[in-house]
Parts: structure tokens; sequence; C-alpha cells
């Protein structure tokens, strides 16, 4: 399924993290688009995340080969020495900026449980080949870390007009810098390109032209994603 000599660029998103980029990672990748096309009516909208739009679970079979990959190529660099669990899930990104939820107009972080002692990992495979429906940003925050934390609460529970009026942030996919979150790095979208990066920084997807959107898998932003929660390596 995956490339079995994959070149890995790693890419500085803060000083002590990196977005880690490998082109041509699957060796059929066509086949994984004509699968979403085949159960395009199997994607459902989860309404517990941030992810705008529909999302197809993947059985444990392709989430273990996802993993068996992560391990070999990419654990190590993330700090971990371990997968404790993970999943896989199928995504296509389809809500118009004004049907966006509050939690969807912001970076976000993704929410899986972790100790101390655990990390989280995640990734994301772009299997569309229309690059302008865009990649990857990276952010840190601009404000104090309790401002951050009520922004988020905030985009969870208030009503959208409240929130509007209290944040400034209007109906629109986040993009560039604002008063809340500097962008410290884009990575562009590339048809069968993986990146695998830290599950807790912040992050979302690039999108600069949500005209395009679709929910056809030939010719929407499909995208392969992973999420991984790791055991911390042992330091010294």
């Amino acid at each position: 399924m995956f490339n079995p000599r994959p070149r890995i660029e790693s890419i500085p998103i803060t000083p002590r993290h990196a977005c880690h980029v490998i082109d041509d990672a699957l060796l059929e990748p066509e086949r994984w688009v004509d699968f979403a096309a085949v159960h395009a009516q199997d994607f459902v909208e989860s309404g517990h995340n941030a992810y705008p739009g529909p999302e197809l679970r993947m059985d444990d079979a392709v989430s273990a080969h996802l993993d068996a990959f992560f391990a070999m190529h990419l654990r190590g660099l993330l700090g971990a020495r371990r997968t404790e669990r993970m999943y896989s899930r199928m995504s296509i990104a389809t809500r118009a900026p004004a049907a966006l939820h509050p939690r969807q107009r912001i970076p976000h972080v993704d929410r899986l449980d972790a100790s101390r002692t655990q990390c989280l990992a995640a990734s994301v495979l772009y299997l569309f080949k229309d690059a302008t429906l865009g990649g990857t940003n990276f952010y840190v925050p601009r404000r104090p870390q309790a401002e951050i934390l009520q922004l988020m609460a905030d985009a969870n529970t208030l009503p959208v007009d409240a929130f509007e009026r209290s944040t400034g942030i209007g109906p629109a996919y986040m993009r560039g810098s604002n008063a809340w979150f500097e962008q410290v790095l884009s990575v562009p979208a590339r048809f069968n390109r993986l990146i695998v990066y830290d599950g807790g920084l912040l992050h979302s997807g690039d999108i600069a032209s949500p005209d395009k959107l679709t929910a056809d898998p030939r010719q929407g932003r499909l995208t392969f994603n992973g999420f991984f929660v790791c055991r911390r390596a042992l330091t010294a």
C-alpha cells in the first residue's frame, strides 16, 4: 500500500517541532480515490470535531497498514516509541464559509485523550490533484494561553452571533494570521503527498477557494487522515 522507500523532508514549524513530508506516499493512490467514490454515500459528518465536512471511518486492516508505515518511518521523528492506539478515516471538506461553525473558523488541536507520558501524532494524505483546494497551515498563539483556551471554549458554546461579536472572527476559513493566531508554516497540497506532525500543534486546512469544494470524491478535497496516541520516547 505504501511506498517502501519514502523520502522524508522535515520542515520546521517551531524550534521544537517539524512537519514531515513524504511525496509519492502510496503505490496506487488512484485506487484510494476509486474506493472513496464507490463509498461516497457512506461519508457522514461527525459533529464532534472541527472538520468541515463528511468523514468515512476506515476499518482496522487499513489503519494497521498506516500504523505500520508510521512506526517504521515516522514515529521516532516525533519523539515517540510505541503506538498505543490509533484510527484512520477519509474526509472531504465541503462546508461553505457561511455554514462554518465557530470552531471551524479557527485553528485547532487534535482532541485525543493523552497522559503526560504520551504524545499525539496526526497525518494527512492529500488525494486530490487540484492543489488550489489547499494544503495545511500551522499556527502559534498571539495571545496568552488563558485567552486562547477561552476562545476555544467560546467557539464550542457561544451562539454564532455572540461569538462573532466577542472575537471579531467572521464566517471564513482561517488563512494567514489574525489578532489571535500567527501562521508559521503553510504546506501546499500535492496529490499523494503525506504530511505527519504533532497533533497538539495548532493547525487548519488552507482552503483559499471554498467555492471549489464538493462532496464528489473525484473532484473534491479528499484526504486520508490518521490519528495516533503514542508512548513518549525515554529521554536521558
